[in-house]
C-alpha cells in the first residue's frame, strides 16, 4: 500500500501547480482586457472644452458666451462661468445641464453647498 501512496503524492501537488497556473492565466486575461466605453453625451454638443483641462484659459470667454446666452442673469452668469473655466479649464457644452462632463465644474460648490458653476 505504501507503494501505492507515492504516486499519488507526487501528482496531487502537479494538479495544484496547473491550476494556480491557470488562474493566474484567467486573471491575466481579465487584466487585460479592453476598458470599458465611457457613456459619450447625447445630442451634437462638440467635446472640445467639455471635458477636464481642455481649453486653454483665453477660450474660456467664447464658452462661457454660449454657456450664458439663454439666461437673463447674464452678468453673473459669466461672471461665476469664466471663474470655474479659469479653474477647471472645460465649460459643460449647450446652455443647461451636462454637467457630469466637467467633474471640477460640477463638483465645485458654495459656501452653502449649492453649485457655484451654472
Amino acid at each position: 500500500m505504501a507503494a501505492g501512496k507515492k504516486p499519488s503524492l507526487v501528482i496531487l501537488p502537479l494538479i495544484i501547480m496547473l491550476l494556480q497556473l491557470l488562474l493566474v492565466e484567467e486573471n491575466n486575461a481579465v487584466i487585460t482586457e479592453s476598458p470599458t466605453p465611457q457613456p459619450q453625451p447625447t445630442g451634437n454638443f462638440p467635446m472640445y472644452g467639455a471635458t477636464p483641462g481642455s481649453l486653454h484659459p483665453q477660450e474660456c470667454g467664447g464658452r462661457c458666451t454660449g454657456r450664458c446666452s439663454k439666461t437673463a442673469y447674464k452678468k453673473p452668469c459669466m461672471f461665476f462661468c469664466q471663474k470655474c473655466c479659469a479653474k477647471c479649464l472645460c465649460v459643460p457644452p449647450g446652455t443647461y445641464g451636462n454637467k457630469q462632463l466637467c467633474p471640477c465644474y460640477n463638483n465645485w460648490k458654495t459656501k452653502r453647498g449649492g453649485p457655484k458653476c451654472p
